[in-house]
């Protein structure tokens, strides 16, 4: 009698096991800009042309849309300029020896039906043509007003602001990635910065 039981109790826990598996969408990386609007203001109609007008990865000025964790969390995120190298705005407070600020303008619009709170630069990181990446640091640049480390947005809101990084200074920055939730919802974005 005792022995169906576990026997019952492990196939119920290698089902639930399974089940939850399945149920994982995992981490994804977008990096398809939204259409451009203007583009559907025209005919309506695909011709060649608008698909081959049409850029294959997000680049600088292209918006990406992201979810977050909670129900109705969503933002429309373009990266609107990149500084590199970037001035530091602030005379005591300059990168490490051997190492060059880059700053990177996000604007962030809350397309979602739920308020957006987070410290947006923790779910920043750029990455170099080698592969390594580097998260967000603090500083204030000349190009411009930082990014609020603490950001509440409610649905239709938009937030602005400069996001710097410390690379180092034979870096060639390629990429920059913003998540949301500090970096941990499943759905990251992708600009190309080359």
């Amino acid at each position: 009698m005792h022995a169906r039981i576990r026997i019952a109790a492990a196939v119920a826990a290698a089902v639930g096991a399974l089940t939850l598996t399945a149920c994982d969408t995992g981490s994804t990386v977008v990096d398809k800009p939204k259409e451009n609007a203007a583009a559907r203001a025209d005919s309506g109609k695909d011709t060649e042309k608008e698909k081959s007008e049409a850029p294959e990865v997000a680049k600088v000025g292209d918006t990406l849309t992201l979810e977050g964790f909670e129900e109705g969390s969503k933002l429309d995120v373009t990266v609107v300029k990149v500084a590199d190298p970037a001035k530091s705005a602030d005379e005591f407070m300059e990168p490490a020896s051997g190492k060059r600020f880059v700053g990177v303008q996000f604007q962030l619009v809350n397309t979602g039906e739920a308020a957006y709170s987070d410290s947006p630069s923790n779910g920043a990181q750029v990455a170099d043509t080698e592969g390594q990446q580097f998260d967000a640091t603090f500083g204030d640049i000349t190009a411009g007003p930082s990014m609020a480390s603490s950001l509440k947005l409610k649905p239709g809101a938009k937030g602005l602001g400069w996001i710097v990084f410390e690379v180092p200074e034979a870096a060639k920055v390629d990429t920059v990635q913003f998540t949301m939730d500090s970096g941990f919802a499943d759905k990251t974005g992708e600009w190309k910065l080359r």
